[in-house]
Formats: structure tokens, sequence, C-alpha cells
């Protein structure tokens, strides 16, 4: 027996949830799918636990440097790794319980915990029942991408997720890959007091940025003992009595490296093998994602894709727009669509980086005249009042129009000054109109005018 319902939405990352209830508060019926548990990665595996960790990573770096502010603190700094697992644990738990209740008290919406995967373009199987519905989503996020090293299916490696249930300080973590997880996580466990190995095969870290914000990471990570291993290639690993071994290919040739716990973090997979996506007619591009349009709908009829699926955005933040938009299109008759959506996103290592727009490698390729401007965060008052100097401040300005492009803020606060900017390029104003903005003395964000006073052609 086929149940019908209005919605049937497959997967409850950060679109999903909400989603589903503002048409089930629409009087809609809603079948909710989850195989997992509420919230997704963002939840479960990223946003929450690990800015939980990178807090208690903080409080341990503040005790091992209280000395340089005149605050003494007897005795070596120590980590209870079970007590920040708990405290991680907590976070996330209040998290997902919060979630749980709120859904749990729309009549109309039906939470079904198990798979759910296409049986034809309008009928989805889970949990032994057969659901139809007009109007089908599908939100079932990303996962760690495992390479085919020969012997890791021997070694008990961790990922971004299996990495939460750790409750033991590694005595050598060892990191495959240096882009944005792998360098909070290296940071977080060397502040611990782990030794962290980075191993990378290309020349630098977070090699999507430019190079002077990328170089200004790896000194902030090296800062506090991470150790880099560039132009490095993994040939193979093997299990070992007190961890396991990893033969390398390295600028100067070949060698074994050994660790106690190795963290594969290489970059992640959509999440649409278990889909059955062929029965429901629509094929994936070649990097294995739903190909959607500005609306986010798929090439089925009554199909849309959410989130880190449809490889618009791999963030909590464009997984949120998603639904924002479709609920928009589905509900209001809206006409909202991802077309001009601004990149924006942020890497939470300590200090932070926002990053807006285009980068200078993106403006330069682009051909068009440019103005650009940096700034030291070595120069700004509130860096050096908290003892925080390390980074910089970067903005890239149309030579023409007078909007901002793009800009980087590495730096105390980072993420959080780089909407300064956002909101004026959002808007599409002339960066004069900031730049005669009187901000708050002290703070970060009163040195952007500053910056943007010393803008010059891009040569």
């Amino acid at each position: 027996m086929t149940e019908a319902f209005d919605a049937i939405i497959i997967g409850a990352g950060q679109s999903g949830p909400f989603l589903a209830a503002k048409l089930a508060e629409a009087g809609r019926k809603v079948a909710l799918i989850e195989r997992r548990r509420l919230g997704g990665t963002c939840v479960n595996d990223g946003c929450t636990p690990t800015k939980t960790l990178v807090a208690s990573a903080r409080a341990a770096w503040a005790a091992r440097h209280a000395g340089e502010f005149g605050v003494l603190v007897d005795g070596p700094v120590r980590v209870d790794m079970k007590a920040i697992k708990a405290r991680k644990d907590a976070v996330v738990n209040a998290s997902v319980k919060s979630l749980t209740d709120w859904l749990g008290g729309l009549k109309t919406l039906d939470y079904i915990k198990a798979t759910g995967r296409f049986v034809s373009p309008n009928v989805v199987e889970a949990d032994g029942r057969q659901l139809t519905a007009p109007q089908i989503f599908i939100n079932t996020g990303a996962s760690a991408s495992i390479p085919d090293w020969p012997g890791l299916q021997d070694v008990p490696y961790l990922t971004n997720s299996s990495i939460m249930d750790l409750d033991v300080l590694p005595e050598h973590l060892v990191i495959a890959g240096a882009s944005y997880i792998a360098l909070e996580f290296a940071q977080i466990y060397a502040r611990f007091g782990a030794k962290v190995t980075v191993i990378e095969r290309g020349e630098r870290p977070a090699s999507r940025e430019d190079e002077d914000i990328s170089a200004a990471i790896r000194e902030s990570l090296e800062a506090d003992g991470v150790v880099f291993r560039f132009k490095t290639t993994v040939e193979s690993v093997a299990r070992a009595d007190d961890g396991f071994s990893m033969r390398v290919e390295g600028p100067d040739g070949a060698e074994t490296l050994s660790g106690s716990h190795l963290l594969i973090a290489l970059g992640r997979r959509p999440n649409t093998k278990d889909l059955n996506l062929e029965t429901a007619g629509i094929a994936l591009d070649k990097h294995g994602y739903i190909p959607v349009d500005d609306h986010l709908r798929t090439s089925v009829p009554g199909i849309w894709a959410m989130g880190d699926v449809n490889g618009k955005g791999a963030f909590t933040h464009t997984s949120y727009n998603d639904f924002e938009i479709v609920a928009d299109n589905v509900l209001d008759g809206g006409d909202r669509s991802i077309a001009g959506r601004i990149p924006v996103y942020g890497l939470f290592v300590d200090p932070p980086l926002g990053r807006i727009g285009m980068s200078e490698r993106e403006v330069r390729q682009s051909g068009r005249k440019a103005l650009i401007a940096t700034y030291p965060m070595a120069r700004v008052g509130r860096a050096k009042e908290r003892g925080e100097t390390r980074g910089l401040m970067k903005v890239l300005v149309d030579a023409e129009t007078n909007r901002i492009l793009g800009a980087a803020v590495l730096g105390i606060n980072g993420d959080e000054v780089v909407h300064n900017l956002l909101q004026h390029m959002a808007m599409g104003t002339d960066y004069h109109r900031l730049m005669e903005t009187v901000h708050i003395h002290p703070t970060v964000s009163e040195l952007v005018p500053t910056m943007l006073a010393g803008l010059k052609p891009l040569e």
C-alpha cells in the first residue's frame, strides 16, 4: 500500500528540517526521512561540535599564554579529553533535542528514521513503507572522501565524523589533507598538546586562498606546533602495534612515517549512492552531484535537491539559504534563486578567516580593472591589545564601478569583521560610502576604512 503525502523530504541537514516544518505549518502533510540524526553534518559532525572543540583548544592556548598578560597559572597546562568530549556531546545533544522537540510538535509531519530511496520519480521507499508525493526534496548532504591507499582497510583511521568519538589525546595525529577541515583539527589537537603532522600533496595549505592568506594561515598553525609536509603523497599505510606506519613520497624521496592516529581529510563526496536516483530519472554530474537549476530544481519535475548534494555550496549557510529559496518558490510563489549569491565562508582556525566574493587570483583571471588594498593585523590596535597580531585584511574593488568584488579578513574576529564588507558588497554601494563612515574605536572594523583609503590599481 502506498501512503500519500503532499511532500517528501529525504535527509535532515540544514535544509530538510526547516522546509519540513514550514510545509507542515502551512498545513501540508510531510514525510521527513533521515537515517542518522536530525541536524545533519553541521549539528552532529561539523559546525557545532568542531567549534565547541575550538573553544576548548582556545582555552588551553589562553592558559598557556596567560603569563604574557601578567596572569600566573601554576604548573603545566593539561587537558582532560573525556571532559572536553563530554562538553562537546552536551552541546550537540542539546541542539538535536531542540530540533527533535520542535519537529515532534508538528501534527502533519511524519518523521521516519530510515534510508530513503526512489522506487519511481514520485515514490520513495523508507523503512518498508512506500511513500508518494507530488513534491520530493533531497537533502542528503556529503561525507568524507576515502582514498584507495594500499593497506588502509587494515588501519583504524578517523574521519571528521569518527574523530568526534575520540576521548583520548593522540600521541601523534597525522592528518592527510591541508584544506579547511584538516586545518581546524590540526590546530585543535596541537593546542590540546598532541604532536600533529599534516601531509599534503600540494605546495601550501588552504590552496583555494591567495598565497599571502595561505602563508599567514600556515604561520599561525606552525606557531602552535603543527608540522606540515608539502609536495608529499601517500603510497601505502600499514597497521602497527602503537598505531600505524605510512609510506610517503616527498621532495627528499621515499620514507616511512609513523603515528598513533590517522585522520583522513581529503575532501567530501555527495551522499547519493543509496538514493537509487537512476530509477527517478536523475543523472549525476561528473563529480557525483545532483544537477539543479538556479531554483534548485532537478531535471525531473517535482524533485528538488538542496544543500551539499547539489554542488552549489558546501556550507551550513548555503544549505539554509537553499531552504529559504525553495520555500519562497514552493509556498509563496516567489522567484528567489541562487543566481548572484555571493560566495561567503569562514575557516575557523585561530585567528579565523572570513572570505567573501572573489579572491585576488579570481579577479586577475577575470581580466577586469580592479583596485586592491591589504592591511596587516599587526597594525590594528585591538589586535595589539589582545596580543594576537597574526594575519591580514585584503579587499578588492572594481575600478570602474567602485563596488567591492571580494575580501578576506584573517585575524582576530575576522569571521565577524568581514560581514562589514559583505553588506556593502550585497547592496552594491560605492566603497567610498563605507570609507567615509565613522566606526567605533577601538575595534578591528574601524581599520576597514583605513584599508580602503590605501586602494591601488591591481597590476
